[in-house]
């Protein structure tokens, strides 16, 4: 049975782009335009996955309000913003709010279908046994890649699928360095240097949240980053 995903775009070419994209890849997809609408159909049916513009018509921040809505819903549910804004200041709140990733509008498709493929995998992976093959460790960080999760002092960090590849780019080879354009590479996402930068700084946070005293990342200005060996 084809997986279901569901579109929450207020501009209509973008909003029939994407879901003729997503239909010729095999996904079944409903679109809506605004967040009422959306909210209607979910309450009847939640899908196995959501993409949401943060701007829904009349709503500037309509798509945090149902990020919310569907997150009080399910805490599985893999939901992505994608949106032309592209603020710290958004991607925080879109992150804090419990979406599973946040994407700009310039991602080429093969980006975006590499994110919805990852999140599936992790949502399967998380109903299965941990693969030992898969389990990465260094001190407190313990990496389990087929299910996406790190724990830091066995404590989990809650990771968008972009930091995870991040962290495990980093990890996987403790005083290499990596810079922008590997990271990139690991993540599977196009970006600026200062949008490296701020995934960086949102991953210490969330390691610094359970351990004050975490200092793993090595920031080496003007060339990239490396995780302490």
């Amino acid at each position: 049975m084809a997986r279901q995903i569901a579109i929450v775009e207020d501009e209509p070419a973008i909003r029939a782009n994407y879901t003729d994209a997503l239909k010729r890849y095999g996904y079944e997809v409903t679109a809506y335009s605004t967040r009422p609408q959306a909210s209607a159909a979910f309450a009847l049916r939640i899908p196995d996955l959501v993409l949401i513009d943060i701007g829904l018509g009349d709503e500037p921040e309509g798509g945090f309000e149902l990020c919310r809505e569907l997150r009080q819903r399910s805490t599985t549910l893999p939901i992505i913003f994608l949106t032309a804004r592209d603020s710290d200041f958004d991607i925080i709140s879109g992150l804090r709010l419990g979406a599973d990733d946040y994407l700009t509008k310039d991602i080429s498709l093969q980006h975006l279908l590499a994110r919805i493929v990852s999140l599936f995998r992790r949502v399967e992976a998380l109903s299965l046994p941990a693969g030992k093959d898969q389990l990465l460790e260094h001190g407190p960080l313990k990496l389990e890649g087929d299910r996406m999760r790190v724990t830091w002092n066995d404590q989990e960090i809650p990771l968008t699928v972009t930091e995870f590849w991040i962290v495990h780019a980093l990890a996987r080879y403790p005083g290499h360095i990596k810079n922008r354009d590997q990271l990139m590479s690991a993540a599977q996402v196009v970006v600026d240097e200062a949008t490296i930068t701020s995934h960086i700084k949102r991953i210490r946070k969330k390691f610094v949240a359970i351990d004050t005293s975490f200092d793993a990342i090595d920031t080496l200005h003007g060339v990239g980053y490396r995780w302490k060996a």
